[in-house]
């Protein structure tokens, strides 16, 4: 079969990364990590963003099906014969991705380790998906289903985090970032989709993304490449007619006009998320100037956010506020969240658009800005400290950024953001006006 190879100097690792991209589409990724650990996994590029109205979920829902046997292996067997082995074995799913992984020990001659690529390939190739497995559909709203079945497993799950305040701010707030974009949507999906949605349903979704050309599979460790490359191209041979649905998706631009959502629950205190459309997480040097940001103003007991808001306030209004920022191909989010005194909602609100203004407006300081770098440095070298780790991080890389040559430039971009760079892109992206404000109140 022919295949193009591509080597990536990746940092803190002691040889490069093998990329080889095959005549089919799928692409094999090798990475070298002395010890006797290796991980396993596959990246597909397809979630939440895939997805509609109408089947919003099914990403998810899949993802638990996959498990559920093959024509070789019944359901439970793919778990039972790893574990045994010492396996770790999981899945996740996502706005960008699902990924499925197992990480164990190489075991001798390799004999966990072929195993493990066997059992992994036959799962991402012929998952049955049995009824059986599923659970019928049913009407969400009929009491009197007591089926144990993975139908009810994922809307049980739905259900768990319907009920958590933060779920419920951040899913108002995600939704105002965003005009039309499929990212709108919770990637959990509803009880109401999953209820009805169909065995049929399911498996044209697999076929229409599970393609050679929309899989990634990483495999990290200390082993011969050649003869590991040999056996994942020969237990990934059997893909059958598939060809990827392409779907057209518009990105989004940042709202030109702040949107606020206001929600009431049983609650004792008041939860508000601030949240901002970026750019997209192949954009690395802007991504990194949100990362830095998110860090300097909300990670942390030292950060503005904590020393301004809650150390210095003469009377306590919040519990808790911080930053974070979330990378996606279509367009990274950087979030503000706060716990405060509901009775302060007002004063709560100004005090965090005066915090935004303050990063907009005064440079921030070179120790401020020396700390976050060095933050973001360590996180990146500790991301090739395991198998498991380095896995992932090519996974994300591969399938968010479409493109792992970014691993190369990773530290030196870090090094070029500057005070100015920081305050230009806070300006850019920061701005009131470009903010879905999202609040939950006690009723």
């Amino acid at each position: 079969m022919e295949m193009k190879k591509k080597l990536i100097k990746y940092p803190f690792l002691t040889k490069e990364v093998e990329v080889y991209t095959l005549e089919n589409g799928h692409t094999i990724v090798l990475a070298h990590k002395e010890g006797g650990l290796v991980n396993v996994s596959s990246w597909v590029k397809t979630g939440s963003i895939n997805e509609d109205n109408n089947n919003n979920g099914i990403s998810h829902f899949l993802e638990h099906l996959m498990f559920k046997g093959t024509h070789k292996h019944k359901a439970g067997e793919f778990d039972k014969i790893l574990e045994a082995k010492g396996a770790i074995v999981n899945a996740a799913t996502w706005k960008d991705y699902t990924f499925y992984y197992v990480t164990l020990p190489k075991g001798e001659n390799n004999e966990n380790f072929n195993c493990a690529i066997e059992l992994h390939a036959d799962m991402m190739l012929d998952p049955v998906v049995p009824d059986y497995e599923m659970g019928a559909p049913f009407d969400v709203n009929d009491k009197n289903v007591t089926d144990k079945r993975e139908r009810h497993v994922v809307i049980e799950e739905i259900r768990m985090r319907q009920d958590q305040p933060w779920t419920k701010v951040y899913n108002a707030c995600n939704k105002g970032i965003y005009t039309q974009h499929p990212y709108k949507r919770d990637v959990i999906g509803t009880p109401e989709i999953i209820s009805q949605v169909s065995q049929q349903e399911i498996m044209n979704y697999y076929h229409s993304f599970y393609t050679p050309e929309n899989i990634t599979t990483i495999v990290v460790g200390d082993f011969n490449h050649e003869e590991i490359l040999n056996k994942v191209i020969k237990e990934f041979d059997n893909w059958g007619e598939r060809k990827t649905v392409k779907k057209e998706i518009t990105l989004d631009t940042p709202i030109s006009e702040t949107r606020y959502t206001e929600q009431k629950a049983k609650l004792n205190s008041a939860f508000a998320m601030f949240g901002y459309l970026g750019p997209q997480a192949k954009d690395l040097k802007n991504s990194i100037s949100l990362e830095i940001l998110a860090i300097v103003l909300g990670d942390g007991t030292s950060s503005k956010l904590y020393q301004n808001l809650i150390e210095k306030q003469p009377e306590p209004i919040f519990n808790m506020v911080s930053a974070e920022h979330y990378q996606f191909r279509d367009g990274d989010n950087f979030f503000i969240q706060a716990n405060f005194k509901p009775e302060k909602k007002d004063i709560a609100l100004s005090l965090i658009k005066d915090e935004i203004k303050k990063i907009q407006e005064e440079k921030i300081t070179q120790d401020e800005i020396k700390k976050a770098k060095k933050k973001i440095k360590s996180q990146f070298a500790y991301q090739a400290e395991t198998v498991s780790e380095i896995g992932e991080t090519i996974g994300y890389y591969m399938t968010v950024c479409d493109n792992l040559d970014l691993v190369e430039d990773y530290l030196k971009i870090v090094e070029e953001i500057d005070a100015d760079y920081l305050k230009e892109i806070a300006n850019k992206y920061l701005d009131i006006s470009h903010a879905s404000i999202s609040l939950l109140l006690p009723e």
